[in-house]
């Protein structure tokens, strides 16, 4: 006879978002803190679904200006040239440093656009009821929350190389627009990350209509 595999929600458990300890609530009503580390429990992030669809759709929007708007500008000698991040990358290669631009391609190109669409293909699951494997795509969402650190990297390089060439007036390096609408696809896309309820990926659709409503 094959047993019932039962959520932490229908076995009145709960993860602690903090340290992920598994501990039963102090009440339903006001689930308290965490043996562990203290941090207060709740049974799910309210409206989680709601604020990463909104961060991921405004993270979607600045990622165009991000990647149209040049990056860098540069002045030598009296003339200004601007590069994109994808003129960037077509420098470095064509100059043959084709290592350090396929670093810059994903880093700055490859890395956001795939968080976005990751976060967007597990929102959609939950929504649908549709997640096959919780298994996988709680993989997916950790590796989402594990590189988002290194999606600033494109904005340190540019803060690196503004710092460096400063050789006025023969040649100077200024930020261009698209570093702030860069910034603000690797702010959101962190936001997006931490405001997405993992534990939706393991509810039935009746717990997840309960909890994230």
């Amino acid at each position: 006879m094959n047993a019932v595999a039962l959520s932490a929600a229908e076995a009145g458990l709960l993860s602690c978002r903090t340290c992920q300890l598994l501990s039963r609530p102090a009440d339903a009503a006001n689930p308290g803190h965490c043996p562990r580390c203290g941090t207060a429990l709740a049974w799910r992030r309210h409206h989680s679904i709601q604020y990463t669809w909104a961060l991921v759709i405004a993270a979607a929007i600045f990622y165009i200006p991000a990647n149209a708007l040049p990056v860098l500008t540069t002045t030598a000698l009296g003339s200004t040239e601007s590069d994109t991040i994808m003129g960037g990358v077509i420098f470095l290669y064509a100059s043959g440093s084709w290592p350090l631009a396929l670093i810059v391609l994903v880093a700055s190109v490859m890395i956001p656009l795939g968080k976005l669409l990751v976060l967007a293909y597990l929102l959609i699951q939950v929504q649908r009821g549709s997640v096959k494997n919780g298994h996988d795509s709680t993989r997916m969402y950790r590796m989402v929350e594990f590189i988002g650190r290194w999606s600033m990297l494109d904005v340190f390089v540019d803060a690196f190389v503004v710092a460096l060439v400063q050789l006025q007036p023969l040649m100077s390096v200024e930020p261009g627009p698209g570093v702030i609408f860069f910034m603000a696809v690797v702010v959101l896309t962190m936001l997006a990350a931490q405001t997405f309820d993992p534990r939706l990926l393991w509810d039935t659709p009746r717990e997840r209509q309960a909890f994230d409503g």
